[in-house]
């Protein structure tokens, strides 16, 4: 690079990595997308994002974004990674697509990647005009658009290092009463290995803040499994 290099004309936008729990499987939220390219239609997912407004800040642009494409409001997104290479654009299909639905030239694209976890079953995903949000488990995600595939890979690792450092944040995923089959079942799926039923029965045991309740299942067709749930404050008083 020498003093002669242009500077990167460069475009900003958001992308949403929302996460749930359905009680078995980790999904994460994607939108459609249907564009024309080489004369022929095509259709596929991406992650809920776009480019940004010139005068917005970036956290409400987020929002902005999730709201638009999938209904959502009052969702806790947090920011954890910037992702910029020169090769985001590199799918003509992307680009053309992106031009059409902006009405405006793209160049290079560097997006701010913001995650989110919530319980699926608090989440109502609407149909919003001219696109669709839809949840897909995590080890079913199909190519996505632009480098999308990377950034929810990107967002399961934040998201493993955040539940090893503060394991309440596991709890937003499942709903107020989970059998200790879903816990296990969603260490299983967020860290990727197989745990030992009894092994983690007993470490649960050892978890004061996860309160046994007086409820069970109903309506099943096999023993029917104890209710529990995760106490706040107890944690609180832990981790001082």
């Amino acid at each position: 690079m020498t003093a002669d290099t242009p500077l990167a004309k460069t475009h900003l936008s958001v992308d949403c990595t929302v996460l749930g729990f359905d009680g078995k499987r980790l999904e994460v939220l994607l939108v459609r997308r249907t564009g024309e390219e080489g004369g022929r239609r095509f259709h596929d997912m991406k992650l809920p994002g776009s480019l940004i407004w010139e005068d917005e800040e970036l956290d409400s642009a987020a929002r902005r974004v999730l709201t638009e494409l999938t209904g959502l409001k009052h969702v806790p997104l947090t920011q954890f990674r910037a992702f910029g290479s020169k090769d985001r654009t590199k799918d003509p299909k992307d680009v053309h697509w992106l031009e059409h639905a902006q009405k405006a030239r793209v160049g290079r694209i560097v997006t701010v990647a913001y995650i989110a976890l919530v319980k699926i079953d608090r989440i109502l995903v609407r149909e919003m005009e001219g696109t669709e949000a839809l949840w897909v488990p995590v080890d079913a995600v199909p190519p996505l658009a632009f480098d999308h595939n990377e950034i929810i890979s990107a967002a399961l690792s934040y998201e493993r290092t955040l539940a090893s450092r503060d394991p309440s944040v596991l709890f937003d995923l499942l709903p107020r009463k989970f059998t200790a089959t879903a816990l296990r079942n969603l260490y299983e799926v967020v860290f990727g290995r197989r745990l030992n039923p009894s092994n983690f029965y007993k470490q649960m045991a050892r978890m004061p803040y996860v309160v046994a309740l007086d409820e069970f299942e109903r309506g099943v067709d096999h023993r029917a499994a104890r209710y529990y749930r995760f106490d706040k404050k107890q944690y609180d008083i832990i981790r001082l």
